[in-house]
């Protein structure tokens, strides 16, 4: 088991492979929750695995994916990083299928070999919501949640918990 969790617990014991496995069952679950009794789980949730997963063994999230960079994001982070809006969008981006400013290459270029991000303070706020464990986002957008689950073993781990409490 890689160091990425802080416990022992025997439900990160091959959890990408149970995660892909429990794919349909999450799916299942994420169509017919009741939306209150969820979202009153998913702040404990949120916390404990956070307290459980240090995210810097992983960054699997930095590594494979790429946020979504609103216009606020863009003004922000140009101006942090002294560009001028127009230079940051053609040094470090391209628009996706859906229109949306995404990296253009993986992973991240702001994703430093210790897995800390060199924009983190002024990161995009798709990357400060990652990985919506602790929003209405995991009800509301089932595809995301089951994709973050494949990869993350934050939304695994919340998934697997809240199938159990079922």
């Amino acid at each position: 088991m890689s160091d990425m969790f802080n416990t022992n617990d025997l439900i990160f014991k091959n959890w990408e492979k149970k995660s892909e496995e429990h794919q349909k069952r999450y799916r299942n679950f994420l169509n017919k929750a009741g939306k209150n009794k969820v979202l009153k789980q998913l702040p404990a949730l949120h916390e404990e695995a956070f307290e459980k997963i240090n995210c810097l063994h992983c960054a699997n999230c930095c590594k494979n994916y790429s946020p979504r960079f609103k216009t606020t994001d863009i003004k922000r982070i140009a101006k942090v990083l002294k560009m001028k809006e127009g230079d940051f969008i053609e040094t470090y981006l391209k628009l996706d299928e859906e229109g949306d400013y995404v990296v253009k290459s993986l992973p991240c270029p702001f994703l430093g070999a210790d897995n800390f991000c060199s924009i983190y303070e002024d990161r995009p706020s798709d990357c400060r919501r990652f990985p919506y464990t602790d929003e209405d986002v995991i009800l509301k957008r089932p595809r995301l949640t089951l994709k973050n689950a494949s990869f993350c073993p934050i939304v695994y781990f919340v998934m697997e918990k809240l199938l159990e409490a079922e």
